[in-house]
């Protein structure tokens, strides 16, 4: 929902798609802290950071609302709220991923991963389409609100989770040392270091072409208004929620590296399509068609890297892997710039091509991830390859 609100009042202020890039760009730039929050979920009660995070969140979205709904609202209080946004998510996130493996059993990692994703996409599929009509009845200051109202529910449900203390042995070493230890684990460890590689494709080149251009799309492609662009963001999130669904259910598919690489290369293709297509119906399918493979891969690529880190370092591990989003600021300003030049269209082909090309070229030469079988850890699979 935040993400629709920020896009359609950054579109209504400038009507500039470089300006959307640059706008969702902002927002992931905090993402470079997260190392630092990493070693926080390492040291600090995770539970009480979740809920600190929650709680800026809510802050910073009636905050938002109030400023829109006076008439105050100026393109850099935006770019201030983005920011500070960002650093609520930088350090949220890898507190909600390390968390994962202290409430399930290892064997049912994935499953938790996909589920954890399926819930996280049931809001991708409904927020942005009712942020979308909340915008188009109400304005961008009530979706603002029920942002706002939504995280009251969510903090007061977190309260109720109970999370088993983390160890001790972070708690030995320095800050500095802390965070060394976690770049030094990753550097070390080869198939680590690959999926973390793996993981900025579509931090870099899916993402930004998906979440940036919709108002574009919306108001230019399709002639619609807020509740558009809010239904093509909501295609997007129903295709992500299959693609969740589908991760939790294959617990017994052995040959996930396979789908791992073939998700990729569905993805690519998919953007291509959706940069293409002139036709609303078939957009949507298209849309459809980008969420789904965008989340089997994301799910995968997490679940890879849960099952093959220890619980001591897990905070940083994770936090590390948030850090490519931090990158993601790269895939923005590069998509507006090439929506400044060709159009949005144009651009979205672009990055739909250059992830084609890199999902092609790792299902060649990176046979050690595409014949991971699940059951085989994944350094004997390295070795043997």
């Amino acid at each position: 929902m935040e993400q629709v609100a920020l896009s359609w009042l950054v579109w209504t202020l400038t009507e500039d798609p470089f300006m959307l890039g640059a706008i969702n760009g902002t927002r992931s730039l905090p993402f470079f802290l997260s190392p630092l929050a990493g070693v926080a979920a390492d040291r600090i009660d995770r539970k009480k950071l979740m809920i600190t995070t929650q709680f800026g969140v809510m802050i910073l979205s009636f905050s938002m609302s109030l400023l829109v709904y006076s008439g105050l609202i100026r393109l850099w209080m935006v770019f201030i709220f983005a920011i500070l946004a960002g650093t609520t998510w930088a350090f949220n996130q890898p507190v909600r991923q390390a968390i994962i493996p202290n409430l399930v059993p290892k064997k049912h990692i994935m499953n938790a991963v996909a589920l954890g994703s399926s819930a996280m996409n049931m809001t991708r599929l409904i927020g942005p389409i009712g942020a979308g009509f909340i915008i188009a009845f109400v304005g961008v200051e009530g979706a603002f609100a029920s942002k706002g109202l939504a995280y009251i529910a969510v903090i007061l449900m977190t309260l109720f989770v109970k999370v088993p203390p983390i160890g001790e042995a972070a708690n030995r070493l320095g800050i500095r040392q802390d965070l060394w230890s976690g770049f030094h684990y990753i550097w070390t460890n080869r198939m680590i270091f690959t999926l973390l590689v793996m993981a900025l494709i579509p931090i870099v080149l899916v993402m930004p072409y998906i979440w940036s251009f919709m108002p574009v799309f919306a108001d230019q492609v399709y002639d619609m208004g807020p509740e558009g662009m809010g239904i093509l963001y909501g295609a997007v999130g129903l295709g992500a929620l299959g693609g969740s669904l589908t991760v939790a259910s294959l617990g017994n598919f052995r040959q996930k590296g396979l789908l791992l690489m073939l998700s990729g290369i569905v993805m690519g293709a998919m953007l291509i399509l959706f940069g293409m297509s002139t036709y609303f119906p078939l957009t949507l399918i298209v849309l459809v068609g980008v969420g789904f493979p965008q989340t089997f891969y994301n799910s995968l690529t997490q679940t890879l890297i849960q099952m093959n880190i220890t619980d001591d370092v897990r905070g940083r591990v994770m936090s590390i892997l948030m850090l490519d989003r931090g990158l993601g600021p790269l895939g923005s300003f590069f998509a507006g710039l090439m929506a400044s030049i060709v159009g949005a269209p144009g651009a979205v082909i672009i990055g739909g091509s250059l992830t084609l090309i890199l999902a092609i070229f790792g299902f060649i030469f990176m046979p050690n991830i595409r014949k991971w079988d699940y059951n085989i850890p994944m350094v004997e699979v390295s070795k043997s390859s």
